[in-house]
């Protein structure tokens, strides 16, 4: 078994598996969500293994929804032109110009990706009975960092939610979003 699969199995589930889970993921009331963190290069292995869970925890009579942050990346890049035109700022602007607007469209559009993840929630949800997976964390890196999409979901996650966070630990609560860019050292939610 892998460490992957270990921590999967051994921490998360069984919090998930509670009848309210809430308590044991979050020790704020209006954040019942939490981290758990991966290796980036464990991203094919992790997504086997959160399919797996999702199984095991249908089975025990959870509803498991997914959102997975590259759709929502791609809906928000549609909303504002199709993709090849995309393709074309960066070849004319660079990198660094399509980086900083990428971003400026998934914090500041009129659907920002707080909103479109917020779409995707369930419009009622039990929190006794379903839970959500934030899958595809890395396809936002370089252009957008989690931390300000976990702060800006308080109050609009009412579910057990888990980000699944590709980066590095720095210390007992630092998190490093791919294990490059500098760590964010103020995610309150508990890192799994």
């Amino acid at each position: 078994m892998s460490d992957l699969e270990h921590r999967i199995r051994q921490s998360l589930e069984p919090v998930l598996e509670l009848p309210d889970p809430r308590q044991r993921i979050s020790a704020y009331h209006d954040m019942p969500y939490a981290l758990f963190r991966y290796d980036p290069e464990d991203e094919f292995d992790l997504r086997k293994q959160v399919t797996l869970l999702e199984t095991r925890l249908s089975q025990k009579g959870k509803r498991v929804r997914r959102i997975s942050l590259a759709e929502r990346l791609d809906a928000a890049m549609r909303l504002q032109h199709p993709l090849s035109e995309w393709f074309d700022v960066e070849r004319q602007l660079g990198t660094d110009t399509l980086v900083e607007t990428v971003h400026a469209v998934l914090s500041e559009g009129e659907t920002t990706l707080v909103d479109l993840v917020a779409s995707q929630l369930p419009a009622e949800g039990d929190p006794l009975r379903d839970v959500v997976f934030i899958v595809r964390t890395g396809a936002l890196f370089p252009c957008y960092r989690t931390f300000s999409l976990l702060e800006q979901l308080k109050g609009r996650v009412h579910v057990p939610t888990v980000l699944f966070y590709p980066g590095d630990l720095d210390g007992a609560a630092g998190l490093r979003f791919m294990g490059v860019l500098d760590a964010e050292h103020n995610y309150r939610p508990k890192i799994f």
